[in-house]
């Protein structure tokens, strides 16, 4: 590496030295360590086999009808194909099989709704009743290749449908259900979706929320290619009902025939296409297809959280409408047999100990969620989960943005009994399945680090000219070879999948992330290239500077955005909510509560941390952030306000209110 690109990428992560100074390491017991599913050689075995360890695990980790002849066909890259002339059918292998293995009465699903109904649905039950969806959908005209829209609230029918869709080839488009109408049309548009699954109604914070109008209203011009709309009683909403096109699911599903014989599917053949969130202009649906998928999905949800699939209970407490819930609430887990919990609701309604009820009440073993749900958990203060038993625990994961290192020993500490491994997981919709994470039984631990690229995954840390960087040093996350989960383009759209994720770096997929290995070659994610900002020709990341102000006792969550400065470039500016003493003190005083003193604290707090020169020119307390009901925070709006501009379109967010608070605060 020359000099200069070695002075270009330092210049990444110079200013974040002394926070990425991380001394705690927590390695797995020896107990832990002599019963995991992983075992230290798999690193060895990978890269000694290449891609055939990847041909290993599709062969070991699922049944194909006919067996692939090639492991990879790279020839027209970026587009990759895996597993070539093989056959699989993905309802197949998350179902029929554990039945005709005899585990058809383990339970596949723990359902539990937000007014507390519960359902228990053995492997058996759920192989029947994806029978029953797949013949009524091929009964209202959808083939194989065909796009079915679902947009549907977190019920066993959301995975029912997409299994249904798998088993007979039609390609499923799953729309998360707090989109608005516009942006269900937009994707029901792009896909050109022959039918559309949805629901009367949710409940949402204790109250019935309606659904299916905004499929109405997404329709209503009638110009669009939806033949059918399917409507699932959740709620006993009053619906509109067009004659002809919509139909209940309890008048068709539920009664149709239970005997449908699945066959295999090319392992390229399409299995989804899901629309990235935030998405300006046209959509951008991510494609996956079928073998590749399956296979890294099945591989790392076991690995990843050592499951036991005869003994533990496992939560993934994402949405069904982002890739978590695709590939760790649907497609992992069932693939290998796993008994999952489904939740409906928030995590406080109808109280704030909703989540560790759940975990108590199903003897949950494996958790794994956002580092936002935990944060603010820590808000409301451990005296919340210490009401409940959390002994069944064993494997904690985190997902969907990087974690502080506060919340991370948090979580293991007042979730985890201290002992519990922590598994930290990076990964993408594109990427399809984990990419980073530690190893339970392997990896001593490291908190707030995602670590190291699982076994036959090619990560590396470049510089502006594409090449690795030392140690201690930032720059741009890449994956430097194909790998089996990945995209296969963006649907309709060939050209744009290649300028989006190949055009930055040769040869490499650039994941749109800025990353740092530290010192001990661990790999730190610092989120968005988008949010590392130029202070005074100083890099600096936005997950820093938010993880130590999280690191203070008195912050329970932050956000940090850079905001145009006339003097410096950009400016850091963050919004915090308290915690502890700093909060009721502020609550306290009212609505005019002078901040100023813990303002300064926290501004000097971040500069012993990071460095001066990270001081934010403005910090402001505030009782919430704005969120989507996903839990990721949108600070492309919180830019809007630190930049005094008109904020933009607030319809994803969980509570819109957040940012008339927010706007009204910077004021005063």
């Amino acid at each position: 590496m020359s000099q200069d690109n070695a002075t270009s990428a330092q210049s990444n992560g110079d200013a974040l030295e002394n926070l990425l100074h991380e001394g705690r390491q927590f390695p797995p017991s020896d107990e832990f360590a002599a019963n995991a599913v992983a075992k230290p050689s798999v690193y060895d075995e990978a890269a000694s086999e290449g891609t055939e360890f990847w041909a290993r695990q599709a062969r070991e980790l699922l049944s194909w009808e006919q067996d692939f002849t090639q492991t990879l066909d790279w020839s027209e890259a970026p587009f990759a194909k895996w597993f070539i002339g093989g056959k699989v059918n993905a309802a197949y292998n998350a179902l029929d099989r554990h039945v005709e293995a005899g585990n058809g009465s383990r339970v596949a699903i723990n359902f539990e709704g937000e007014p507390g109904d519960v359902r228990r649905i053995t492997y058996a039950e759920l192989t029947d009743q994806v029978k029953q969806a797949a013949n009524t959908i091929e009964s209202l005209g959808v083939k194989k290749g065909d796009r079915v829209a679902i947009y549907l609230p977190m019920i066993p029918e959301a995975v029912i449908s997409m299994l249904a869709c798998a088993r007979i080839g039609a390609v499923h488009s799953v729309v998360f259900g707090g989109f608005s109408s516009d942006a269900l049309r937009n994707r029901i548009d792009d896909a050109e979706a022959k039918l559309v699954i949805t629901a009367d109604g949710t409940y949402r914070r204790g109250k019935p929320s309606p659904l299916k109008n905004a499929v109405d209203d997404a329709l209503a011009d009638g110009n669009s290619t939806v033949e059918h709309v399917l409507v699932v009683k959740r709620n006993e909403e009053t619906v509109e009902w067009t004659e002809g096109r919509d139909l209940w699911w309890d008048k068709t599903v539920a009664t149709a025939s239970k005997d449908h014989t699945a066959v295999g599917h090319d392992s390229e053949h399409p299995l989804y296409v899901l629309y990235t969130s935030g998405t300006t202009g046209k959509p951008k649906g991510i494609l996956h297809t079928t073998g590749g998928y399956l296979t890294q999905c099945a591989y790392t949800h076991k690995n990843v959280f050592d499951l036991k699939p005869e003994t533990d209970v496992y939560w993934c407490a994402a949405d069904i409408g982002w890739v978590t819930g695709h590939s760790y609430i649907t497609y992992g887990p069932l693939l290998n047999g796993a008994s999952i919990v489904m939740y409906e609701g928030t995590p406080d309604t109808p109280h704030q100990g909703r989540w560790w009820e759940i975990v108590e009440k199903y003897k949950v073993s494996i958790l794994y969620a956002a580092p936002t749900a935990i944060r603010t958990m820590m808000k409301w203060g451990e005296d919340i989960p210490a009401k409940y038993n959390l002994s069944s625990l064993r494997v904690l994961g985190s997902v969907g943005e990087p974690i502080n290192p506060e919340a991370w020993m948090w979580y293991r500490r007042v979730i985890g009994s201290d002992a519990t491994p922590i598994v930290d997981t990076w990964w993408q919709t594109e990427t399809g399945a984990i990419m980073i994470s530690p190893l339970p039984g392997v990896t001593a631990a490291k908190p707030g680090a995602a670590q190291v690229p699982l076994p036959g995954i090619n990560v590396d840390v470049v510089d502006e000219s594409g090449e690795s960087v030392p140690n201690g040093s930032g720059g741009y996350l890449v994956v430097r070879e194909p790998w089996p989960a990945m995209l296969r383009g963006i649907w309709g759209d060939p050209e744009r999948y290649k300028e989006t994720y190949w055009s930055r770096f040769k040869d490499m997929y650039f994941a749109g992330d800025g990353a740092k290995r530290d010192e001990d070659g661990d790999i730190w994610l610092l989120g968005r290239v988008d949010d590392v900002m130029n202070i005074s020709g100083h890099r600096l990341s936005t997950t820093e500077i938010e993880s130590a102000l999280v690191s203070h006792p008195s912050v329970a969550e932050s956000a940090v955005v850079g905001a145009t400065d006339e003097t410096t470039g950009q400016a850091v500016v963050a919004f915090v909510i308290l915690r502890g003493e700093a909060a009721e003190k502020v609550a306290a005083q009212g609505e005019d509560a002078d901040t100023s003193e813990v303002v300064a604290e926290l501004r000097n707090h971040v500069g012993k941390e990071i460095g001066p020169i990270a001081k934010p020119r403005q910090i402001l307390v505030v009782s919430e952030l704005p969120k989507t009901r996903s839990g990721k925070i949108m600070r492309r709006l919180l830019k809007d306000v630190a930049e005094n501009r008109e904020v933009g379109d607030v319809s994803t967010l969980a509570d819109s209110s957040v940012m008339n608070q927010i706007t009204q605060g910077l004021k005063k």
